[in-house]
């Protein structure tokens, strides 16, 4: 390995100046910035970040923990953060527990391990115990797609019982009484949120029915399971309107509907999902979906973290975007 002293040396400056070069380069004129770096070009000098992490104490690198880096909304939410990362000099490293607790364990390990600048996190379950931990040690954590209101970590997210309340409000107006909830698993505080607010919504409506079906995962494949499921149903027993608790469930369920004819949704069955990912733009029958922001969700939570470091008596911040309802085709009629 090229060191920074063969650097420095090719160069013919000294070892702080090419540290400044790498670290600092405004504090040196752009004629020693422009010679030190064609040092180290021509000998392939790389900077050995591991070390000044350990001078520093903490690196530049921010981890983000995601529930499912396959579905759209969270890879909106890491570019996102990710494009404000890049403007305030941090890197972003990804990691998807894909709805596993010990998964999301062994990535904040590894990201505690490597000294990060901070921490993003879209926890599965409500246990912040090893969360606390790294907060009480000065490394700043943020809830990411959870309301953190009651804990003393910054968090930003979207009113879910609002989302929810907003979509069977609108199955309601449609005329749909017989009213599905689908989505899980149940652990999820963001579907037992949106759940909360569908229930909150009939509580006004004495002639509709809610029923609740629960699934392994908020996968396509999990939604064209049940799908499948009411496809089978008599149709008196099917529900008239569905509501999913993301739009991947809703994609699927449309896609075991869909055999039944193009007439299905939403002429029998009105279907909302939830996220606005793109897919529920182009699907074959337009999806009607609860909007969340994701892109600013990302970059709020990179705010929110750099606050936290700068911050001499921090107080934990909450941010509660308020969700839209973006009608489409499926359920017009």
């Amino acid at each position: 390995m090229v060191s920074i002293r063969e650097v420095a040396a090719a160069a013919a400056v000294s070892v702080g100046t090419v540290s400044n070069v790498l670290n600092a380069p405004e504090k040196v004129s752009p004629t020693t910035v422009a010679r030190v770096q064609a040092a180290i070009d021509e000998l392939g000098f790389v900077r050995n970040d591991a070390a000044r992490q350990l001078r520093a104490g903490r690196s530049r690198s921010v981890g983000l923990v995601v529930l499912d880096v396959g579905n759209p909304f969270f890879t909106d939410i890491a570019r996102g953060a990710g494009t404000r990362a890049e403007a305030n000099n941090l890197t972003l490293l990804l990691g998807t527990s894909d709805d596993d607790a010990h998964r999301e364990r062994s990535y904040v390990d590894a990201f505690d391990e490597q000294r990060v600048f901070g921490l993003l996190v879209s926890p599965v379950g409500d246990d912040f115990d090893r969360l606390e931990v790294l907060r009480r040690r000065g490394t700043p954590v943020v809830l990411v797609d959870r309301d953190g209101r009651g804990t003393e970590f910054d968090s930003v997210a979207v009113d879910d019982v609002a989302g929810g309340k907003l979509a069977v409000d609108h199955l309601c107006a449609t005329g749909r009484r017989r009213i599905a909830f689908v989505g899980g698993p149940a652990e999820l505080r963001q579907v037992r949120d949106r759940l909360h607010g569908a229930r909150a919504a009939l509580d006004g409506v004495p002639d509709a029915d809610l029923e609740v079906i629960y699934t392994p995962a908020l996968t396509v494949l999990a939604g064209r399971a049940v799908g499948e499921q009411l496809r089978d149903r008599p149709p008196a027993r099917r529900p008239d309107g569905i509501f999913c608790a993301n739009d991947l469930v809703a994609i699927g369920v449309l896609q075991a509907l869909a055999l039944m004819g193009e007439q299905m949704v939403p002429e029998q069955i009105a279907l909302v999902g939830y996220d606005d990912i793109e897919f529920a733009r182009s699907a074959v029958v337009p999806l009607t979906s609860v909007r969340q922001p994701s892109h600013e969700i990302g970059s709020t939570a990179i705010d929110l973290l750099i606050e936290a470091t700068e911050a001499r008596e921090h107080r934990p911040r909450h941010v509660l975007f308020q969700p839209e309802l973006v009608t489409r085709r499926s359920t017009r009629i």
